[in-house]
Order: C-alpha cells, then structure tokens, then sequence
C-alpha cells in the first residue's frame, strides 16, 4: 500500500512537470506556453530575438535595464519606457530595426521629465487595476498581454484570440478612472505569420 502511494506521488510529480512551462522574459513578463496562440517555433523565436536586443541595449547602458521594456510579438517589436532625449530614442529604434527577424518596430519610449510621484503612483494604481479586470473577465487570457502606464496613458501589448476579447481588453481599460487614453498593440491570432495547430 506504501509503494503505490509512493508511485502514485512520482507519477504525479512526472506529470506536473509536463504541464505548462512559463516562457518569462528579462523583465519577468511571461505567457504559458500551453496557452500561448503563438507556434512553439515563433515564441523561440521571439524570445531570442527579445533577448538579444535586451542585450544589445543593455551593453550601450545599463541603466536602460529599468528604463526600457521590450516585448517582441511574431517578429513583432514593442518598446515602452523612458530615455534622457530624443537621440536615445532614435539609437534605441535603429537598433531594434537592425535585430535579425524584426518585422516591424514599435517605439513608445518617452522622453524623461521629473520624478513625480504622485503621476507615479497614479500610473501604477491605473496598471494594477486593467490588470485586475483582465484577470477577472473570463473572456480574456491575461496572460497574453502586457500592460505598461505613463501619464495615465495605457499602452497594451498581447495577442487577442478573437477580435470580441480585443475589443473586451479595450473596453475595461477604457473604464479605468483618469486613463486619458488607451494605445492598444494587440494582434489577433489570425494575424500571426504561424499559428498553433
């Protein structure tokens, strides 16, 4: 009776290691991949394209690593984050044009300005909640999105599987209170070069 308890915990233990392994980026941002639209292929691929322009960013300035976010989507490019001036800006982009895959570079980097922290905090709070909404709506695979706030702007990124959970995404960030506008970057999984079968 021991041993099959013994057995039935090993088996158990095989099996939940089968289960979904995490895809997580330099910036902890992750999708499962058992859920994710994207191919196995395309999300190896995008990671390492991901990961090589981090890195590539990274060895020019290390105080990007906070600063600058990425998230490549089907060859896809995205960045958010905040830079000194406008020619860090225009570094950052052509160098995320000259990563090999890149399909197309979206650059919403903004322009340092002084700390405050009440817009700060505000940006958070404005995060927290679409991220909670997402969560919550069973029509949405949070998961495949990420979320990113500056000056009450919220910038999504992610993949929808129906253009419905596009548009829903859209909706519960437009809700949040003070959001002054909503940039939406999400892809459908129709669009997407290869797709899970």
């Amino acid at each position: 009776m021991k041993n099959k308890f013994f057995l039935y915990l090993l088996i158990l233990s095989i099996l939940n290691g089968c289960v979904g392994v995490s895809s997580t980026g330099v910036f902890g941002t992750g999708v499962s991949i058992a859920i994710d639209p994207r191919s196995l292929g395309t999300q190896i691929d995008d990671s390492i394209m991901q990961k090589n322009l981090s890195t590539r960013i990274l060895l020019i300035d290390k105080d990007y690593f906070l600063d600058v976010k990425i998230k490549v989507l089907d060859g896809r490019i995205f960045m958010t984050g905040k830079v000194e001036d406008p020619e860090e800006k225009l570094k950052l982009t052509k160098l995320a044009w000259e990563t090999i895959g890149v399909r197309s570079v979206r650059n919403d980097i903004k322009i340092k300005e002084d700390f405050n922290f009440k817009q700060s905090a505000k940006d958070i709070l404005i995060t927290s909640q679409l991220t909670t909404a997402m969560i919550l709506n069973k029509n949405i695979k949070a998961t495949n999105y990420q979320i990113d706030t500056y000056k009450k702007k919220i910038y999504i990124y992610g993949i929808a599987i129906t253009s419905e959970e596009k548009k829903l995404v859209i909706k519960e960030a437009k809700e949040i209170l003070d959001v002054s506008d909503v940039v939406a970057s999400i892809l459908l999984v129709d669009d997407l070069r290869i797709q899970k079968q």
